[in-house]
C-alpha cells in the first residue's frame, strides 16, 4: 500500500496559493508576499499559510482579530482558484500509473482541506487514482500525528511495516516514522527552504517514475 502526499509532491500548488496570498494581502492594504516567500510557508494547511503571510514570517503569530478578517478572505479566493495556476510535477502521471500498473493500491494524505483537495485532485486528473483520500480536517489530528496515515492502512487491510508514504517534508517524514512507515521524499517539495535530505527518509528521488525501481529493488 502506498499513500502519496499532495502539495510539494503531486502537484505544484504554489502559483494558485501566491495568487491568493497576494489577493488577500491587497484587501486588507497589506504588501504582495510573492511566490518565493510562499513556497517557503506551505505545507501546514491553510489556517498557518494565512498567519505567516500576515506576519512575513515562518513562525509568527498575527493579532487574533487580524487573522479573523483575513482566513475569511483567504478561503473565498481559494476557492474559486484551487487549480487555475497548479500543475502536476514532471513524471507524476507517468510514475502514478506506473505504481498502479504494478498492483501497488494508492491512497492520498494531505493537510490541505478537502473543500480544497478533492477538486484539486479532480481538475488534475487524479482523484480517480486512489481508493482513499485523507485530507487535513477528515480526522481530528492530521500529519505529522500518525492518525491518518493509521487510517488509511486500516482501511486497505495493511501492516504498516508493508507500506510505504510518498511525500515532500519533514511532517511527511515523523508521520511515516511515527506510523511504522517507509518514507521516500521527493526532492523538490516544500519544506520550508531545508533540504529533505537533512530529515533522513528512506530515499530521496527527483522524479516519481524512480520509486518504482527503488522498490523493485528492495523487493
Amino acid at each position: 500500500m502506498i499513500l502519496i502526499d499532495v502539495d510539494g509532491t503531486l502537484v505544484d500548488s504554489v502559483p494558485d496559493l501566491a495568487y491568493c496570498v497576494d489577493a488577500m494581502m491587497a484587501k486588507l492594504g497589506g504588501p504582495p508576499r510573492g511566490e518565493d516567500e510562499v513556497r517557503n510557508w506551505v505545507g501546514n494547511g491553510v489556517e498557518r499559510l494565512v498567519q505567516r503571510a500576515l506576519t512575513g514570517s515562518l513562525d509568527g503569530e498575527p493579532d487574533a482579530a487580524d487573522f479573523e478578517r483575513a482566513y475569511p478572505l483567504f478561503l473565498d479566493l481559494y476557492a474559486d482558484n484551487t487549480s487555475k495556476r497548479s500543475c502536476l510535477y514532471p513524471g507524476v502521471r507517468a510514475g502514478v500509473d506506473m505504481l498502479k500498473a504494478a498492483g501497488y493500491p494508492l491512497g492520498c494524505v494531505t493537510n490541505k482541506a478537502a473543500q480544497f483537495t478533492e477538486p484539486l485532485l479532480k481538475d488534475l486528473g487524479l482523484y480517480g487514482d486512489f481508493s482513499i483520500v485523507i485530507s487535513g480536517d477528515t480526522l481530528p489530528k492530521k500529519k505529522p500525528d500518525p492518525a491518518p496515515l493509521l487510517h488509511a492502512a486500516e482501511f486497505f487491510g495493511c501492516a504498516p511495516e508493508a507500506a510505504l508514504m510518498i511525500g515532500d517534508s519533514v511532517s511527511d517524514v515523523r508521520a511515516a516514522r511515527a506510523a511504522g512507515f517507509r518514507i521516500i521524499c521527493m526532492s523538490y517539495g516544500y519544506n520550508h527552504g531545508v533540504d529533505i535530505r537533512d530529515a533522513q527518509p528512506d530515499a530521496v528521488v527527483d522524479r516519481m517514475t524512480e520509486i518504482l525501481p527503488l522498490l523493485d529493488k528492495a523487493a
